[in-house]
């Protein structure tokens, strides 16, 4: 039996510019970190007493003798490419809800092929991690998904990652002092919406404008540049808020799905109460908004947010971890 442990993520700045229909033609990066909130896939070898071959467990229970049986998109395509014959079952739980703009969707897949592969003997580096991952959610599930989250929740950390017109990539980790680290996070606030949504949804309609975006783009992916100079400097983490506010204003306007009148109302009121700029996380719609907050402003902010559940987070840099492993009897 294993249980592999994946990472959600926060991304700073960049997003959008990780779709192919934008980097196969204009190369994209992205600024982001994993944090402390994660996906924990269970995975076990079943024998032959039971009824079914695989059982599926999730916030719903599939018990199937057939792999084409299975209804979850992931489970059912990763079993696929894996050519799956043992009997398995899986149990899924996360620390956060799905379908909130914090890479979920991906983290779970990079932690389903991450436990499946080890139950098999098999340790793939965090780079052949992200690809299958990107393979699967690309080209057999077809989800409008960019690649960002993937290889973030491979390979965990704070990094600046780089997507090259010929479809490779690069992580270059961000080096920081613990001082600064500190800062920034005692400068950050997560909020949740209570609006779930599924991120591929969302997304269609920004791929779908992405040719007549290009101005906006371009200056998104110049402010991953700006904001990794921000936080690589001795600049007030200040600066970096109102990056975000300008990422914000440009991101609104690739698609009106992206934001909304809740979404809207949060982040106006965060901002009257002493943020000073923030985005929502993911392709848009709800989810999890984030903001730069000083911390002599944050009490405020809470006061003037009564009935939005506020998430504390740590930083967290090692990627998806097998943190159990128990040898099972042939």
């Amino acid at each position: 039996m294993v249980i592999v442990q994946t990472p959600l993520r926060i991304s700073f700045f960049g997003g959008g510019t990780d779709y192919p229909v934008w980097y196969r033609e204009h190369g994209g990066s992205v600024l982001a970190t994993s944090i402390d909130k994660y996906i924990y896939i269970q995975c076990r070898k079943l024998n032959a007493f039971h009824d079914h071959k695989h059982r599926i467990i999730y916030s719903k229970m599939e018990d199937v003798r057939e792999i084409d049986e299975i209804v979850h998109p992931a489970v059912r395509e990763v079993f696929r490419h894996m050519n799956i014959t043992d009997g398995i079952e899986m149990h899924h739980d996360s620390d956060l809800p799905a379908r909130s703009g914090m890479g979920s969707s991906s983290s779970f897949v990079v932690g389903l092929l991450h436990a499946l592969h080890a139950l098999r003997g098999e340790m793939l580096d965090k780079t052949a991690l992200a690809k299958e991952a990107i393979h699967i959610e690309h080209n057999l599930i077809k989800e409008n998904v960019g690649i960002q989250d993937q290889i973030m929740a491979a390979f965990g950390g704070f990094n600046l990652l780089k997507f090259e017109t010929d479809g490779t990539f690069s992580v270059q980790p961000v080096a920081l002092k613990k001082e600064r680290l500190n800062d920034l996070r005692s400068h950050m606030m997560l909020f949740f919406t209570g609006i779930k949504r599924v991120a591929s949804e969302v997304a269609a309609e920004q791929i779908r404008n992405t040719p007549d975006r290009a101005k906006e783009l371009s200056e998104m992916r110049k402010m991953v540049d700006e904001g990794f100079k921000v936080i690589t400097g001795s600049a007030p983490i200040s600066e970096l808020g109102q990056l975000m506010h300008e990422n914000w204003r440009l991101k609104r306007s690739l698609s009106q799905k992206i934001t909304n009148p809740v979404i809207d109302e949060l982040y106006e009121a965060a901002m009257q109460a002493g943020a000073v700029g923030g985005k929502l996380l993911g392709a848009g719609g709800g989810g999890f908004v984030m903001m730069i907050v000083p911390p002599d402003r944050q009490q405020a902010v809470l006061k003037r947010l009564p009935k939005v559940i506020h998430i504390p987070f740590a930083f967290e840099n090692l990627g998806s971890n097998i943190i159990f492993f128990r040898e099972q009897a042939a």
